[in-house]
């Protein structure tokens, strides 16, 4: 037993009975807080800062795209980090990049240093939000959760999109009562906050055998290469899109330049950082993005470019615009957490893109003269917006998003929100270049409404978001997420699965001897579905495997006593290699080329050369299917997953004499260390790659 994880852990007894206990959720609130909350607190603080360093006030948007900019590529990276490195370790390294850059941009006495500082807040506040989903998901399958923990997830939406909304008010108060430098300050006991936690209730990273060790290692594991040419691309791009509407056509050479090579290379190297075939097979993901980055832009124009048009166009103080905003971070921090418990999807998503339209069309209504119940109106119709995007598509990327890449997931959803936000950063420069006047909000209005009709669409010709019902029985799946086996009706997961590269996986049919294949019921149909599936692989390129499990007297002799289930055969003469039982099932015969081995215990690696022969062969996915679930398929899925292969358990391939054991494996057991899919999904997985 690990005495330091133990220890870390033993603050949270209570925990032993909820594995959310707020002593495992306060600190990742804190932490997760602390990205938005500095995206927004400046927007108050600009006219100031350009007024006590003697800049134009248009010099200081570099403190909004630089944060922007480092969030949007250091929130994948970190994310990567944190499956890789262990999310603790990397949580904590963030808090104190914020805390140096709180420091800096306290006492910075030029925009350079102030810029500086916004960088290293913007990568150390991106290791929060990640490294928390990643925590988030681990604990909850440790404690067998089959839904979603939508308390938790709420609590993440609260300090997350409210914060955001409530940025500006405090900033407009700290600005007003101590001076710009405390929008930097701020993070110092926030941070000082958060480090105490996170040190003392987050749980300590498992030591993992086989764990990277030395740079080398780590930058192949995190894919170094990867992961610089998606932040050269991202940086290109966002310099692009800053440069309008006069167009920087460097920098999109640029982001041309290197975006060819980086995808090429994505697409052919093991474990990339930026799973393109993944996504493009992960429709339901793709789609949270999207809508995630135009809803965000709605949002972060009202608290932008409304700030600017109170200030310039109604004369109003930096104080007064931001309390008039308040409303939509109280709005905001009202809704998220109860409509986040109830793990909802497409009701909060639909009210999103209804909220975003008529907010956007009230934008389009104001003017100069109109009265501040109508702003007000507006901040609370886009708080309601926050609310409730907040909470479905942050429930939507848990759903969406595979176990173990829900780190690097969920740093991409945060940079695509961050692409929404520059966007809008854009937009409000171009409309509001010539001056901030109500022909410009207008302008802003109308973008906003056309954002709108997108996320409306994005939402509600998506047949892949679920309603609670789903979310609540069939954690993780889609609307044609079960398939009748031979076991009955399982539970198969078909949305949150990585891309299939076939020259690198191997599907083994293992244990579908006579003697065995006998023994199970529908047996017929279990041999069609595997010997189509065998039929698909060896089409696209990929590699099969037979294992069978047979003894020669030499086999026998060599069997301990202490072995309770192969004593038995030994003693009986069971299973000769020669008997026709022991024979492959003509309807899966193997053909040339095919590796074929013969084991003598139960998994199908320990006591063959199936290993070596996978590897010579590049092979680093495994797709099994056997006979019996609880015998040879349990027992190769530990040894492969232990010896770091990707595996996947086809669902309608697997069988066995227990039902009831059948059921627990596949739909509790498997999951937790394979991707679950049937052979309808294994088609598409195929056929995308």
């Amino acid at each position: 037993m690990n005495t330091d994880a133990a220890a870390a852990d033993s603050p949270s007894r209570d925990g032993e009975r909820d594995p959310f206990a707020w002593t495992f959720t306060a600190p990742l609130y804190v932490g997760s807080s602390l990205n938005p909350i500095n995206s927004s607190i400046i927007a108050t603080a600009l006219v100031p800062i350009a007024t006590g360093l003697h800049v134009s006030v248009g010099s200081t948007s570099v403190l909004v795209t630089s944060l922007y900019l480092t969030s949007a590529i250091a929130q994948p990276t970190a994310g990567k980090l944190a499956e890789v490195l262990g999310p603790r370790r990397v949580f904590l390294g963030g808090i104190l990049l914020v805390l140096l850059g709180g420091l800096v941009g306290g006492f910075g006495r030029n925009l350079a240093m102030l810029t500086v500082a916004r960088v290293l807040v913007g990568v150390g506040t991106s290791a929060g939000f990640p490294s928390a989903m990643v925590l988030i998901r681990r604990r909850a399958a440790d404690a067998g959760l089959k839904s979603p923990p939508g308390g938790v997830l709420g609590g993440i939406a609260v300090t997350g999109m409210a914060t955001v909304a409530i940025g500006p008010p405090i900033g407009g108060l700290l600005v007003g009562a101590a001076g710009w430098r405390w929008a930097f300050l701020i993070n110092i006991p926030v941070t000082a906050l958060a480090m105490a936690m996170a040190v003392r209730w987050v749980p300590r990273d498992p030591v993992r055998e086989g764990g990277p060790r030395g740079f080398r290692e780590v930058a192949d594991r995190i894919d170094l290469p990867g992961i610089l040419g998606f932040a050269t691309a991202m940086t290109s791009l966002i310099i692009f899109l800053m440069s309008l509407p006069h167009a920087d056509w460097y920098a999109l050479a640029a982001f041309m330049v290197v975006a060819v090579p980086t995808v090429w290379w994505e697409l052919r190297t093991t474990g990339p950082f930026f799973d393109l075939r993944g996504l493009a097979a992960n429709g339901a993901l793709g789609r949270t993005y999207l809508r995630q980055a135009f809803t965000l832009l709605g949002i972060y124009t009202v608290m932008y470019g409304m700030t600017q048009w109170m200030e310039a166009a109604r004369g109003i103080s930096a104080e007064d615009a931001g309390l008039l905003l308040l409303p939509m971070g109280a709005v905001s921090a009202l809704l998220s957490r109860p409509l986040a418990s109830r793990n909802l999807v497409r009701g909060p998503l639909i009210a999103s893109a209804a909220t975003m339209l008529a907010g956007s069309i009230g934008i389009v209504l104001l003017t100069s003269h109109s009265p501040m119940v109508a702003i007000v109106s507006v901040s609370l119709i886009f708080g309601v917006t926050s609310a409730v995007t907040t909470v479905g598509n942050q429930t939507a990327l848990y759903l969406s998003a595979s176990p173990e890449q829900i780190g690097t997931a969920s740093g991409l959803f945060r940079t695509f929100g961050y692409l929404g936000t520059i966007v809008s950063a854009v937009a409000t420069g171009i409309v509001f270049r010539d001056g901030v006047g109500d022909h410009g909000l207008h302008t802003l209005g109308v973008v906003l409404v056309a954002a709108g009709v997108v996320v409306l669409l994005l939402t509600v010709l998506d047949r892949r978001l679920m309603g609670r019902r789903d979310t609540d029985q069939r954690s993780g799946t889609d609307d044609n997420a079960t398939s009748n086996t031979t076991q009955g009706e399982q539970h198969v997961s078909t949305t949150a699965v990585p891309a299939i590269d076939p020259e690198r996986t191997a599907l083994l049919a293992m244990d579908f001897q006579n003697g065995i294949v006998a023994h199970i019921p529908d047996r017929d149909a279990l041999l069609e579905r595997v010997d189509s599936a065998i039929a698909e692989v060896r089409a696209a390129g990929g590699t099969i495997g037979y294992v069978r499990v047979a003894f020669t007297e030499d086999d026998w002799a060599a069997v301990p006593e202490t072995n309770k289930t192969f004593t038995a055969v030994a003693a009986a003469k069971m299973m000769h290699h020669q008997d026709s039982t022991t024979q492959l099932n003509e309807r899966i015969a193997p053909q040339e080329g095919d590796i074929v081995v013969r084991k003598i215990r139960f998994g199908g690696i320990s006591t063959t050369d199936l290993d070596r022969q996978l590897r010579d062969r590049g092979i680093d996915t495994l797709v099994l299917s056997g006979i019996s679930t609880s015998g040879v398929v349990l027992s190769t899925l530990i040894d492969a997953a232990d010896r770091d292969y990707r595996v996947y358990i086809l669902s309608d391939g697997v069988a066995d004499p227990d039902a009831e054991a059948h059921e627990v494996l596949v739909n509790k057991v498997f999951p937790s260390r394979a991707h679950v899919i049937d052979t309808t999904r294994l088609h598409e997985l195929l056929r995308s790659a």
